[in-house]
């Protein structure tokens, strides 16, 4: 009997064949799997891991177990669970999910207890949730860690404080961190998921509204990008300079989230800190304002401050709440703050998440041969991994490119041609 928790066994079906469609646009871990059902380089390998449980997670899910793992997954966050995925593992796929969606505090840090049952030697994170639990609460498993990758920005913001600090206990590859994965997981994948989770909850119109964006990383640029595509007028708001300037060189208004609080109509957070909407800016909104969040945690908008500040709440459609404020406004939160493109929504496109999950599986690989060599700290994607990959997708997209001659890669290494 595979040990799990999930919403209904009975989903299994409908999870295989969305598994399935996800498949066909991962063709990078497709070939990894691939190579690791020969070769079995997890071989004996406990691994825990904590992410979104999505079709596009379900095949990495599956391409770990193909390389001899034995996986234990639980959800990274209450809202991302595909209850039909997480079903489906179980019953077709033989992996141990402890996830469902909507479950409370309680449940998910429950469920990351029972991922951890496995006494893992490598974990796989989407937050640090799961390596935060094991160096609080469960420290004498850390003695089993091998380990570990981390998939998001939040995450390894928390991982490299830890190290700075001394505290983390084991290596961790920054997976977020290769260029096949934020490039083009953040990029293009927030972009457009978030779009789609804002236009599922609401059904509004893109075109024509002030849309504010909170910060100017990689994720908030895709969605940027994808709103300006759709016609709407883009405010961002940043406390770093150098991305201030990047986004008013792209075309952007750039303003305090003070002043963008007065005149916009759809807000997005995706800074990786807390009360970016604050107190003082709810009053400030147009009557109708919404705001969601596209960053990891439900820390982006100070939802606590927005309670004291209504007099009336009502859930007014799925995955949105109308907050009825103490001057008669009313503003609506989308997804209870969370990231908005998995709760109302499915997530970033399977094509992207495979070039971001071909990182998680050869990193897992990586550290696993070359564990006894790092020291516990946060380690960036091997170049060669990230080459591999990109090579591999051009490759399944039939793409080309050009091999430099051995008088180009001559002249590149030398220092004596010049004009």
């Amino acid at each position: 009997m595979i040990k799990h928790d999930v919403k209904d066994i009975k989903l299994a079906n409908k999870g295989k064949l969305r598994i399935e469609w996800a498949a066909k646009e991962m063709p990078v871990l497709k070939s990894i799997a691939e190579r690791f059902r020969k070769e079995k380089p997890l071989k004996g390998v406990r691994l825990a891991a904590c992410l979104h449980v999505t079709t596009e997670t379900a095949n990495l899910a599956e391409t770990l177990k193909a390389g001899g793992a034995q996986v234990y997954l639980c959800a990274s966050n209450p809202l991302s669970t595909q209850d039909d995925v997480a079903a489906s593992l179980v019953k077709n796929s033989g992996i141990s999910v402890f996830a469902i969606k909507g479950e409370d505090h309680k449940t998910y840090y429950r469920h990351i207890m029972d991922a951890l049952s496995l006494k893992p030697n490598i974990t796989m994170d989407d937050g640090a949730d799961i390596v935060s639990t094991l160096h609080t609460k469960k420290k004498e498993l850390l003695k089993n860690l091998l380990g570990g990758t981390e998939e998001t920005t939040t995450g390894v913001i928390r991982l490299r404080a830890m190290a700075e600090k001394g505290v983390l206990k084991y290596p961790i590859i920054a997976v977020n961190d290769a260029y096949t994965k934020y490039l083009f997981d953040n990029r293009y994948g927030t972009g457009q998921s978030t779009i789609d989770g804002i236009m599922r909850a609401t059904n509004r119109l893109i075109a024509g509204s002030i849309f504010v964006i909170a910060g100017y990383g990689w994720c908030s640029k895709g969605i940027a990008m994808r709103a300006k595509g759709m016609g709407a007028k883009i405010i961002i708001t940043e406390v770093n300079p150098l991305r201030g300037l990047e986004a008013v060189m792209d075309g952007f208004d750039v303003m305090p989230m003070r002043d963008a609080a007065r005149i916009g109509d759809i807000f997005v957070t995706a800074t990786g800190d807390i009360d970016v909407i604050y107190k003082e800016c709810f009053n400030l909104m147009k009557d109708g304002a919404i705001f969601c969040n596209s960053g990891h945690f439900n820390v982006e908008i100070a939802i606590d401050a927005l309670k004291k500040l209504s007099k009336s709440r009502r859930t007014i459609r799925d995955f949105v709440e109308e907050y009825t404020l103490r001057n008669g406004k009313r503003v609506y939160l989308l997804g209870e703050g969370r990231l908005i493109n998995l709760a109302a929504a499915e997530g970033h496109p399977s094509a992207v998440m495979d070039m971001s999950f071909a990182n998680q599986a050869l990193c897992a690989e990586y550290m696993v041969k070359n564990y006894r060599k790092l020291e516990r700290k946060v380690y960036s994607v091997p170049e060669k991994i990230d080459s591999e990959i990109s090579r591999l997708k051009l490759k399944s997209m039939g793409i080309k490119i050009d091999v430099l001659t051995s008088a180009q890669k001559k002249y590149l290494a030398s220092w004596e041609m010049g004009t």
